[in-house]
């Protein structure tokens, strides 16, 4: 079994005008969402094994939030080019390459790429992926590689501002 983790980055900053989109941070809503939504997702699932981020500056400082309240560390988040604004196909290139060594991964991302994947993994649909939101399937496979032609299960979708059980 394969367990795949898809997180929109966190709220991010417009306060610096001018700045480069992929070097904008998170604020300060980002920055408190992030653990949180880390906790919960450590609830339900066991272990993330792998963590993969794009290359923009808020995208890799949620997943290094995610990173602390997991237990891996910082350095072993790795940085892929390629899930900047992503679109679905990147993802599924991106997934397929996975080493089968990690059973749980989990990408960092943005929209509109990462809402549209999403919808085309199962037929729970999503409007939007809200920041800092999280959604997670399992395919029953012990292959990357057959995520391209297999339908996951769906598992759950979870946003910071999802009522809390």
């Amino acid at each position: 079994m394969k367990q795949l983790i898809l997180v929109r980055h966190a709220k991010s900053s417009w306060a610096e005008l001018g700045m480069d989109d992929i070097d904008r941070p998170l604020n300060d809503r980002g920055r408190r969402d992030a653990p949180v939504m880390a906790r919960r997702l450590a609830q339900r699932i066991q272990t993330v094994d792998l963590l993969l981020s794009s290359s923009a500056t808020r995208a890799r400082q949620t997943a290094g939030l995610f990173a602390v309240e997991l237990h891996i560390a910082a350095g072993d988040i790795k940085e892929t080019p390629l899930l900047y604004m992503a679109d679905s196909a990147a993802f599924a290139k991106i997934i397929s390459q996975l080493p089968d060594e990690a059973q749980t991964a989990a990408l960092f991302s943005h929209n509109n790429g990462i809402t549209n994947y999403v919808n085309t993994l199962t037929n729970f649909r999503i409007d939007n992926m809200p920041t800092c939101s999280v959604f997670a399937v399992r395919y029953n496979t012990d292959h990357w590689a057959d995520t391209v032609r297999l339908t996951p299960e769906f598992l759950f979708f979870d946003y910071p501002k999802a009522a809390q059980h």
